[in-house]
């Protein structure tokens, strides 16, 4: 796959695409987190995963972040909703699988429950209180005047901070998504607490699962838990494959 994908905006986003043998008619799409791009190890590590099980995948990054187009003060939920849907539109005829980290993994729910596109969803450590997230983690820090984190190429915006107090919650959006649903979590996960995936799990509709990898952190990290990722690797890729290569909807 070579086609430029420009969000709404005429953004171009940077992608990178990894093919498998056998012309699978699904794609698994992944999305990052808040202050990431496509180019984090363990982002990388799926992609390569899933195209060795024979299921092709696409990694971005959203608006603002890494090589893509646009500015990161920018950044929020609803935008990254609607970057999302422009890959979408890039993968005309493909049953996509949606696979989303921490913010990315927000921006996967609220965008499965009213896009029939996705046909199976993959949240890891994913957001779902975004106005406690963002009160927490960057509540004392002044929007215009300060970054997220203590990185300076990431300036903590008003828009970043009203868009994640309106969202609150995705737990709203749980019960309108009736594509298969897998969370994967962390139980030492620091940035987003193992419960919020607890909570969202059950109100979500079958079927779904959740999948704990104890002492694992919020990206997986192998110095930290040696077994985090090939655990998530491993889980993710068995869990999408039978779903990728069953026949399409309708068929």
């Amino acid at each position: 796959m070579n086609a430029e994908i420009r969000n709404a905006k005429g953004e171009r986003l940077d992608y990178t695409f990894h093919d498998a043998p056998g012309g699978n008619s699904s794609v698994v799409v992944i999305g990052h987190g808040v202050t990431a791009n496509k180019d984090r190890p363990f982002v990388e590590a799926l992609a390569m995963g899933m195209a060795t099980v024979g299921v092709p995948a696409l990694r971005f990054s959203f608006a603002g972040n890494g090589a893509s187009e646009g500015s990161f003060e920018e950044c929020c939920i609803t935008k990254e909703v609607g970057d999302l849907g422009a890959v979408l539109d890039a993968l005309p005829g493909k049953q996509v699988i949606y696979v989303g980290h921490s913010m990315g993994g927000a921006v996967g729910v609220i965008r499965a429950a009213r896009d029939e596109r996705i046909r199976g969803l993959v949240s890891l450590a994913g957001m779902v209180h975004t106005a406690e997230f963002a009160n927490r983690e960057f509540g004392d820090v002044t929007p215009g005047a300060g970054s997220m984190w203590d990185k300076p190429e990431c300036p903590l915006s008003q828009a970043f901070v009203d868009d994640m107090n309106e969202i609150g919650s995705v737990t709203e959006y749980a019960p309108h998504i009736t594509v298969p649903w897998l969370l994967v979590h962390g139980v030492s996960d620091d940035v987003v607490p193992i419960d919020e995936s607890r909570e969202i799990h059950a109100l979500a509709n079958e079927p779904k699962e959740l999948f704990e990898i104890p002492e694992c952190d919020h990206v997986f990290d192998a110095f930290e838990c040696p077994d985090a990722l090939p655990a998530m690797v491993s889980k993710a890729t068995s869990w999408v494959m039978p779903l990728a290569l069953a026949p399409a909807s309708g068929t």
